[in-house]
């Protein structure tokens, strides 16, 4: 028996039965996860943009990213703005300026913006509840995503009540084990997930999503991400390969996996075919076409740049994260050919989750 053509038979019947079930055995998934045969891995991407065409055609959403602040009480090993790293530049926006940069967005087109910072206690409850209502009032067409971390249930509720529609909090893994590897002790893995359950109880469209090649991260990881993903049925999913930073305990670990990352976002597409997947930064930064590779394997968001220059480099959660050019949304015209070229179409609407 030719054993080369009986995996890439066993392959497609694999993409075959993802589609038809939008799920495998933990088996099925570990063969699937493990082929590198060109012709499958097509087929898979193939099927993933499929689906996605069948729910949300070739539109591509775009979310306009305000990192308001990169401090934060956490000293998460792999992060390079934890609260340990002294040689990390920190910067606070201003109210004025977050919402400057608001107004540049709306004028842009932007119909979404996602508020993203390190848990900072500076921006207590009220204060980032009244950035909200500010947000909500002069725009009340647009969406607002929180991407700031664990917080207790009554924080959340309240910045709900202000008008905040959606939250991305990435689970990071759904093993606890491989939780406490990559977080100091006082993080704990039960918090993280009692607060993604919260969040989803309250009503935001919610996020989850974890780093593709963390340190001590195994093939059998992923695929419990991939089954607690399949479970919770969050309305968006961010994945991106593992890139270190230098300043940080994991300085010197190798980077993820572009092929994986791929692989990945194909697979959850097929398994939740109504999610939002963003094709990150991280793709971006790791190669010069990773958005639109992102895209082609299934995902169907990309969030630019909409925080002030000056502050965009000091957001380094991560080494060569790309934060000037096409993923700035003052490049939004650039992007948009981009799209084009591979047969997508750019648009700047709410693009809310059809989960």
């Amino acid at each position: 028996m030719d054993w080369d053509k009986k995996r890439t038979s066993d392959g497609y019947r694999l993409v075959e039965a993802l589609r038809r079930d939008q799920t495998l055995s933990v088996e099925g998934f570990r063969e699937l996860l493990r082929i590198e045969d060109e012709p499958v891995l097509e087929c898979l991407y193939q099927n993933a943009r499929e689906v996605r065409h069948m729910h949300y055609g070739k539109k591509v959403y775009t979310r306009g990213l305000i990192e308001f602040t990169n401090y934060c009480r956490n000293n998460c090993y792999y992060c390079g703005i934890r609260k340990g790293n002294q040689k990390a530049k920190r910067y606070r926006l201003k109210e004025e300026e977050i919402f400057s940069c608001v107004e540049e967005g709306y004028r842009l087109g932007f119909r979404t913006f996602v508020l993203q910072g390190g848990e900072d206690g500076f921006y207590t409850v009220e204060k980032l509840g009244e950035i909200i209502k500010k947000i909500k009032r002069a725009h009340s067409d647009c969406a607002v995503t929180l991407s700031f971390g664990e917080w207790d249930g009554d924080a959340y509720q309240y910045w709900f009540d202000c008008g905040a529609d959606r939250y991305l909090l990435r689970h990071e893994t759904a093993n606890a084990s491989h939780y406490a590897m990559l977080h100091p002790k006082e993080m704990r893995f039960s918090h993280r997930m009692a607060c993604l359950k919260r969040l989803k109880e309250i009503g935001y469209q919610v996020g989850a999503g974890f780093m593709v090649g963390s340190p001590g991260q195994t093939l059998d990881h992923l695929i419990e991400d991939l089954l607690f993903l399949k479970s919770f049925q969050p309305h968006m999913i961010g994945i991106g390969p593992f890139i270190p930073q230098k300043d940080t305990p994991f300085g010197e670990k190798a980077s993820g996996s572009f092929m994986m990352t791929l692989k990945l976002l194909a697979v959850l597409r097929l398994m939740l075919p109504k999610v939002l997947l963003p094709s990150t930064t991280a793709l971006g930064s790791i190669h010069p076409k990773g958005r639109e590779l992102g895209i082609l394997s299934g995902a169907n968001v990309i969030m630019p740049n909409l925080s002030p220059m000056g502050v965009r480099e000091k957001y380094l959660l991560y080494d060569n994260k790309i934060f000037s050019g096409d993923e700035s949304a003052q490049s939004i015209s650039h992007l948009r050919d981009r799209m084009d070229a591979i047969g997508y179409v750019l648009c700047v609407e709410r693009g809310d989750s059809l989960m």
